[in-house]
């Protein structure tokens, strides 16, 4: 088999590198196409992942058409060459729209709600829009559920085991209490009208009073909080995050990671996501909250809880036996539907 990956954002490239090397494992050819996106290159990089650079990510909503119609004539041309039997991707602008001029079978993953006008485009075009169980949002076209979280194909106990050793780095031991905290750039067009933290500074320095705190950022801090920017290896965040005490943040992603390890969430924002939302509803491992009193009243709470740590875990637990290894159930799928 012959598979074209369109990977545009950092988490995608967690998503897929365990399906890439299994297929590879198997024998199966895969081209990676991708976009300078953050640390999406740095990551294909550590994971040893070969692939060709499409275009580069400016910020606007004008960069983001060109930086589209660049990306798509280049992903075809590609194409036309490699003659894959499938394209899949995230989200899936190019896999829809260059992929119409393509015949392989087309497959896009997705787990946002609010991508309104993107997913109005892409979902009727593709063959396949693949989704969580937990997505909310109505899709015109031909929709597959999974009972699963996108997190799940890489955070799973299968495919994640926590390395300790990561805590020394930055004089912790283990036990003590520390919360990450994730402020984002808003920068992608599904979060054009979103918000998260108001006030930053005063936020960290109440949370400050009951431990450590390390702040990952897309954007620029206040020089009262670089003191509390980590700088960690791309592929170890997720071994900090899971000896953490808490996660508090406007990152969707990393709150979901953070429940699938049993870590207490806080997602920060003004838009909603199905699977957070569902992580809260069924299994209590995130909250979601509009403003950021809210989210520090609820972290105050948890803080002063009992057992909290051994609760996560039967949470966790119970969230487990009813989820899948989603890069198990994407290999099966791709080869049930690509012949």
């Amino acid at each position: 088999m012959k598979i074209m990956i369109d990977i545009l954002h950092p988490a995608h490239v967690h998503f897929f590198r365990n399906f890439i090397k299994k297929m590879e494992q198997k024998g199966h050819k895969i081209l990676v196409t991708t976009r300078k996106k953050d640390i999406a290159l740095n990551l294909l990089d550590i994971y040893g992942i070969r692939y060709i650079k499409l275009s580069e990510l400016k910020p606007g909503f004008f960069n983001l058409l060109v930086e589209l119609i660049k990306r798509n004539i280049k992903f075809y041309k590609i194409a036309k060459q490699f003659k894959p039997d499938v394209i899949m991707g995230l989200m899936g602008p190019t896999v829809a729209t260059a992929g119409l001029f393509l015949k392989c079978k087309k497959i896009v993953f997705w787990d946002t709600e609010n991508s309104k006008l993107s997913n109005l485009v892409v979902y009727p075009l593709v063959d396949y829009v693949c989704t969580p169980s937990c997505y909310e949002a109505n899709v015109w076209g031909n929709h597959i559920t999974y009972p699963g979280y996108h997190e799940l194909a890489y955070l799973h106990p299968k495919r994640f085991k926590p390395n300790s050793r990561i805590l020394k780095k930055y004089g912790l031991k283990k036990g003590e209490r520390y919360f990450i905290v994730r402020f984002v750039s808003w920068g992608t067009y599904h979060e054009r009208n979103e918000a998260g933290f108001m006030d930053k500074v005063g936020f960290v320095k109440k949370l400050e009073k009951y431990g450590r705190v390390f702040i990952t950022s897309e954007t620029s801090l206040p020089k009262e909080l670089e003191k509390n920017r980590i700088n960690i290896p791309y592929d170890k965040l997720h071994d900090f995050l899971a000896f953490s005490s808490m996660y508090i943040g406007e990152s969707a992603t990393i709150a979901s990671e953070a429940a699938i390890l049993g870590i207490p969430a806080i997602y920060v924002s003004t838009s909603r996501r199905g699977y957070t939302n569902e992580e809260e509803r069924r299994y209590g491992l995130v909250y979601n909250f509009s403003n950021q009193k809210q989210a520090l009243k609820k972290a105050i709470e948890l803080l002063g809880r009992k057992a909290t740590k051994k609760e996560w875990q039967r949470r966790k637990n119970k969230m487990l036996s009813e989820k899948v290894d989603v890069t198990d159930w994407l290999i099966k799928f791709v080869n049930k539907v690509v012949k």
